[in-house]
């Protein structure tokens, strides 16, 4: 069962990083995919596509935050063996992404335009920023504990999780979500915003918002008076004004 468990660990992986970079293509509108944020899918009437790409979002929404929380992961691992219960949630959101990009209905019509080749390529480095922050702030943290990796080596090896710390590496010197701040930059950083991308946008940072306030009470039951003193001292999303001494 271990390394059917270590398997299971590295296919959930490999699902995660081909999803991770088909949302890089949908969002950017490559056309590497059938269907992008742009582009692509049955032509839908503007009113019923936001109905199906808000219904779509909230999938990804209610999985991606539920299945988070200690009470549900409680109850859970129950019935889902612990090594691989992190594994099954990165797998789970993938599969939401997933759906989300395979029924999303693009919405055409035109927000704003940016056609100077200089405010175009700032904006598209802008983009590219956010994703590298995102990859990175995983990085900073634990890539490989976060998407489930480390639970099933461990188990395969019969070692014990160390006990989490709360510690502030690089950016996270300077925000508290620097992997959410990435993604905003990621969905908004666009010289073509579409209708569709606007929505797409603007439901994903209303539910970043709500899933910084849920993560954050979950750290502070972990982390105690270290959390609470860090999240005073630091900015959520952007860096905060130090006071002069």
């Amino acid at each position: 069962m271990r390394i059917i468990f270590l398997l299971f660990g590295g296919i959930s992986y490999a699902v995660f990083f081909a999803t991770f970079l088909g949302l890089i293509a949908f969002v950017a509108g490559l056309p590497v995919l059938p269907r992008t944020v742009d582009a692509g899918g049955p032509a839908t009437a503007a009113g019923v596509a936001a109905v199906i790409d808000l219904a779509l979002i909230l999938l990804f929404a209610v999985q991606h935050s539920v299945m988070a929380r200690p009470g549900f992961k409680a109850a859970w691992t129950r019935i889902m063996p612990q090594p691989i219960e992190r594994s099954f949630y990165v797998f789970a959101a993938s599969a939401a992404l997933i759906v989300l990009m395979v029924f999303w209905r693009p919405i055409p019509a035109v927000v704003w335009s940016v056609g100077t080749p200089l405010g175009a390529g700032l904006l598209w480095a802008l983009f590219a920023a956010g994703w590298l922050i995102v990859l990175l702030s995983t990085f900073l943290i634990s890539h490989f504990e976060l998407f489930g990796l480390t639970q099933v080596w461990n188990n395969l090896r019969g070692k014990m999780a160390a006990p989490a710390v709360l510690r502030q590496p690089f950016f996270y010197r300077l925000v508290r979500h620097p992997l959410y701040s990435g993604f905003f930059l990621a969905f908004w950083a666009t010289p073509l915003m579409t209708a569709g991308h606007l929505l797409l946008a603007a439901a994903l940072s209303v539910f970043m918002i709500v899933a910084i306030r849920f993560e954050e009470r979950d750290l502070i039951g972990v982390f105690g008076e270290d959390y609470v003193r860090y999240r005073a001292s630091t900015g959520m999303l952007v860096p905060r004004r130090r006071p002069r001494a």
